[in-house]
């Protein structure tokens, strides 16, 4: 049988703006801390705390690594170790009325971020999260210093 997504949770990831390290050979390197946010959904309901952040880099193809850190603290108080990687790409996607490169023309934006969140936590009713593999879907950017990314587990 096919492996399918069942949503687990949102997280809603308060950021300072980007301390900026130029290029480097790894790319256009930036660290993003993390100051705070939330964890909600049917699965889990946790805080995010400060410290930690991404570090991350895009590379000269135009595709951006991420590479985030952090902890949250669910409900109950357990603490909750959070390693998120992925890759983000996004392009500009001409279409065109009648194959015309007129006026009338379009470009559009797509956006593609995916990462693979990893969670690591002491037994207990937490557990389940050391055992399954999960699938973010990191959403563009809405508003400063702020992303959202909806979580799946692979079943």
């Amino acid at each position: 049988m096919a492996p399918t997504l069942e949503y687990a949770f949102t997280l809603e990831v308060d950021l300072s703006p980007p301390q900026d390290f130029g290029i480097t050979h790894c790319g256009h390197r930036r660290f993003i801390p993390i100051t705070g946010g939330t964890a909600e959904g049917p699965k889990l309901k946790a805080t995010i705390l400060p410290g930690g952040g991404d570090w991350n880099a895009l590379r000269e193809d135009g595709i951006g690594h991420v590479f985030a850190k952090y902890s949250i603290q669910a409900e109950g108080g357990e603490l909750i170790s959070v390693t998120n990687e992925g890759w983000i790409r996004k392009f500009e996607k001409k279409s065109s009325t009648d194959g015309d490169n007129s006026a009338e023309s379009k470009e559009e934006s797509e956006w593609y971020a995916r990462t693979n969140p990893r969670f690591e936590v002491a037994d207990g009713p937490h557990g389940w999260l050391n055992r399954t593999l999960f699938v973010g879907d990191l959403h563009r950017p809405t508003r400063p210093n702020h992303v959202t990314i909806d979580v799946y587990s692979v079943e």
